[in-house]
This record gives C-alpha cells, sequence and structure tokens, in this order.
C-alpha cells in the first residue's frame, strides 16, 4: 500500500452552505486531507434572510441543525484528542463574512461544495475574486448530488430533456465506487480548536427571527434528526410504489427537507436505496428513481438558466395567462385554500401550516392553478418558494414546468388533471380532507370530493352550509378545461417576426 500524500497546507476553512452534517461530507473531506489545522464555518446570510418573514421554519431548521452538525465536529475532534472544536457561526453578507473569517484564521485556501442556483454561482464568483484578493484559495466539490452539471450527457454531448433516457444513462455511469462515502473521521485529528471570541450558534433572536411551529410538526433536525426519519423510512421503503401517491398514508420518507440542506448524504440515501434495488425491492427502485429526477432537474437549471423566470420551451412564453383583479382574487383563494375543490384546499391548508405538501398533492394544486384558474405558473412558483420547507429552486421550478406543461419532459398541455378524480382516486375515504378541512368531516365518503353536488339534505345533516362554511367551486372544471385548452393552442402557432 502507497502512504497517503501529507497535508499541503497549513490551514484550511470548509464553508459550508447546503451540506450541514460532518459525516460523508466531501469538502470537509478534501480540506481535512490538505490542511494541518481546519476550521468550518456558516454564514447565515443577510442577503437570504434579510427579505424573509421574521418567523421562518427554514431558518429555524438550520438554526437546530446547526447545533447538530456543532456537536458531531466536537465529537469527531475529541475522537482525536482535539478539544474546543466546534462550528463557527457568522450573521451577515456571506462573501465579507467568509473573507474576514479566512483572514482571521489565516488559512490558505476555503473549501466548499458546488451550488448550482444562478445566485449562489454569483456569490460563488464573488467569493473567489475577494478571497483571490486576499492570497486565499476557493476550492469547490461536488457533493449535494449524485451526477451534476455534465456528468450525464446524451452521446452527442448535449444535456437531456427528455428525463427516461436520463435515467437510463445515469443508471448505467452509476458505478458502486461513486456512492461510497468520504471517510472523515479518519481524518478529523486536523480539526483546530475554535478560537476564542469567534462566535458557535446563535439563538434565533440574535439574528432577529421568532420561533415558528416547527417543533409540534414531528420533522428532527440535524443529521441526528435525518438518521431518525432514514431508519424510520426503512422499515417502509420496499412499500414505497404502491403507498407515495396516498396523502393519507405514511408513503414518503419526510427527508426532503434533510437533503435540501444537506444533514443527510445523498450517496448514503442512492446507495441504500441502490442497494435494496438490487435485492429487488419496487419500492426502493421508484424511490431511486425520485433522486434521479432530482439530478435531472439540477442538470436542467445548470444547463438553461433560462428557466428562473421563463419556460424551458420558449414556445410557452407566448401563453397569455389571466392577470388583473379577478386573477389575483382567484390567486388569493388558491393560496388561502378557497377553491371549493376539497382535496386542493386541504393541500394548501397543508403547505400553510405545516411546509410540506405531499408530492401527489403538489402536480394536483400546480394544475389547478394553471389550467383551472389559467393564472401563470410562475406565480405558484413563488408561492411555494415563500412556503416550502424543502424548497430547491431546481426541483421548485422543474416541478412547476412539469405541471403547466412548458418544461422539460412535460405532461402534455392537454392532460389537465381532474381535481374531484383526482381525489376519488388518492384520498377515497376522504381521510386527508377531513385532516385539514374539519368542516366537512361529516359528509359521505361518496360526497365529500364535491360537495356542491351533494343534495340539500345531506348537507344539513353534515351541518355543511355551501358559502358559510365551505365556499362553492371556483370554477367549473369542464368549462376550465376547454378554456385552458385554447390558451395553449397558442403553442401550436407560428412564432410572429
Amino acid at each position: 500500500m502507497h502512504a497517503e500524500p501529507g497535508p499541503t497546507l497549513e490551514a484550511a476553512l470548509v464553508w459550508m452552505r447546503r451540506d450541514l452534517r460532518a459525516d460523508d461530507h466531501a469538502a470537509l473531506w478534501h480540506a481535512l486531507r490538505a490542511a494541518r489545522r481546519v476550521w468550518c464555518g456558516f454564514v447565515f446570510d443577510r442577503a437570504i434572510l434579510d427579505p424573509l418573514p421574521r418567523a421562518d421554519r427554514r431558518v429555524e431548521f438550520i438554526r437546530d441543525s446547526l447545533l447538530g452538525v456543532d456537536a458531531e465536529l466536537r465529537a469527531l475532534a475529541a475522537s482525536h484528542g482535539v478539544e474546543g472544536a466546534g462550528l463557527i457561526v457568522r450573521h451577515g453578507q456571506a462573501v465579507d463574512e467568509i473573507v474576514a473569517l479566512a483572514r482571521s484564521l489565516g488559512v490558505q485556501a476555503v473549501y466548499a461544495s458546488h451550488d448550482d442556483d444562478p445566485a449562489a454561482l454569483a456569490r460563488d464568483a464573488r467569493a473567489r475574486g475577494a478571497l483571490a484578493d486576499a492570497g486565499v484559495a476557493l476550492h469547490t466539490c461536488k457533493d449535494h448530488l449524485v451526477f451534476e452539471r455534465d456528468e450525464v450527457m446524451t452521446a452527442s454531448g448535449a444535456p437531456f430533456s427528455v428525463f427516461t433516457p436520463y435515467r437510463n444513462a445515469w443508471q448505467r455511469k452509476l458505478d458502486p465506487a461513486q456512492l461510497e462515502p468520504y471517510p472523515v473521521a479518519r481524518h478529523a485529528g486536523a480539526l483546530a480548536p475554535r478560537p476564542p471570541g469567534e462566535p458557535g450558534v446563535p439563538t434565533l433572536a440574535a439574528i432577529g427571527f421568532r420561533p415558528t411551529n416547527l417543533h409540534e410538526l414531528r420533522l428532527p433536525s440535524g443529521p441526528a434528526g435525518a438518521q431518525e426519519l432514514l431508519d424510520d423510512f426503512l422499515e417502509r421503503i420496499d412499500r414505497y410504489d404502491q403507498t407515495r401517491d396516498f396523502p393519507a398514508l405514511k408513503g414518503p420518507s419526510y427527508l426532503s427537507a434533510h437533503l435540501r440542506f444537506g444533514t443527510v448524504s445523498v450517496r448514503r440515501l442512492a446507495r441504500e436505496a441502490q442497494q435494496r434495488a438490487s435485492a429487488g425491492s419496487r419500492g426502493a427502485e421508484v424511490w431511486l428513481s425520485e433522486l434521479v429526477w432530482r439530478d435531472f432537474y439540477h442538470q436542467v437549471l445548470h444547463h438553461h438558466p433560462r428557466v428562473v423566470g421563463h419556460a424551458f420551451r420558449p414556445a410557452y412564453d407566448r401563453i397569455r395567462w389571466e392577470h388583473g383583479r379577478h386573477a389575483d382574487e382567484r390567486f388569493a383563494a388558491w393560496c388561502e385554500g378557497r377553491t371549493g375543490y376539497p382535496l386542493v384546499d386541504a393541500a394548501m391548508h397543508q403547505i400553510r401550516h405545516t411546509g410540506y405538501m405531499h408530492n401527489r398533492l403538489r402536480m394536483v394544486v400546480a394544475s389547478f392553478l394553471t389550467k383551472d384558474l389559467g393564472i401563470d405558473w410562475r406565480r405558484g412558483e413563488a408561492y411555494f418558494a415563500e412556503q416550502l420547507n424543502d424548497f430547491d429552486l431546481a426541483a421548485n421550478n422543474g416541478g412547476w414546468q412539469w405541471a403547466a406543461s412548458t418544461g422539460c419532459d412535460a405532461q402534455p398541455w392537454f392532460r389537465i388533471f381532474n381535481p374531484v378524480t383526482q381525489s376519488q382516486k388518492f384520498d377515497p375515504q376522504g381521510r386527508f380532507i377531513r385532516r385539514y378541512l374539519p368542516q366537512l368531516a361529516k359528509l359521505p365518503d361518496k360526497l365529500l370530493h364535491a360537495p356542491w353536488l351533494a343534495r340539500q339534505v345531506d348537507l344539513d345533516a353534515a351541518g355543511v352550509t355551501l358559502g358559510r362554511d365551505y365556499p362553492s367551486p371556483l370554477v367549473d372544471h369542464a368549462a376550465a378545461r376547454a378554456q385552458t385548452l385554447q390558451r395553449y393552442a397558442v403553442v401550436k402557432e407560428p412564432a410572429r417576426s
């Protein structure tokens, strides 16, 4: 065996962003192997935080997760006889704070994981320049995805625009070695004590935020919370293909926020799924495919950043969406769960109360907004960006463009979800609807999905008065469908010069 080369740097800083863990952490592993002393830092970036409401579940989730990262780092260092290590946390403009921290620590390099959001790429370009001016190198590496950027391309070297051939190429390229964890613990003796005066994890109040209902929602935070959810899901993963579409069932992994903020390694999740899929688990195979969708949407964003604000297929930018006061009123009713379609309204109550929405319901409510109400998908995308605990630009944009039929490999524009049949199929006993619309709880199952079709005697027996206890439908689905087919017909017309 050949001995590993020794450290070439005196000191390095790991800048954590969407990789809030110490285990199987690519940038941390590279830094620990390259430098004799390594610190880890996180910045609560005011450019991101200042526009947010003062009570934001994501900020609270991040802050709580940082406590877990700090504990992991201290334990890793202590296992090598190093006391006093831990996460350094600052609050300010990210580039300014990282450059100042790199200077004060006297490091020669900063290590970080890739982030392909356009705003993050611009931030990293500024950081690279500012650090270079200070004589510090910025090294970035893949960590957030299994395959990223140009790693999975067509035979002609172009990016894929259809999911199934992308998934096939992804699976052909996958090698067990690519899912191996980075052995951080082996090199953790290079973790350095936190310098006196450098702040650790602040309170929420210290960064100007208030507690939310996060702790009531049973969404455990940090690496330990991710492990708890993963352990639970692995007991159910074999049934994922059968349960994932039913919002009243415990079908999903509920790991999406942990994937978004990197409190769990995507390599770990893909490895777990791949091993079970190889052993014949259909549920694991389908869940692994969901991780491939995640990579797919990130490569779309990388190669086509214009999708932020524009349709992936330019012809669809010619669609004339509803606008004006009437559209605004309908959009508000959609946001507030007042459309008169119970499954849609229950889903919108779920996202407002919890910051989470079941994936099947994300498709249903997005289709309803764009194809029943005729409202621009970008308005829905922006609302989800405000509400979702697991908000990820690539996935959110990809999902909305899929539903609106404007994106990569989207459902055809003439395929329009019927909110009533979706309700009857995926919440047949109305368990999910009753959870979020208790005013309808006494309606029989068969009437729950379309209360406006119920006889007056049945409404009276259930104590429901339409227009008082629950709204009448905003639109007639059949009429709205006809309008949508006309609206989307523009994509078949030649563009005007």
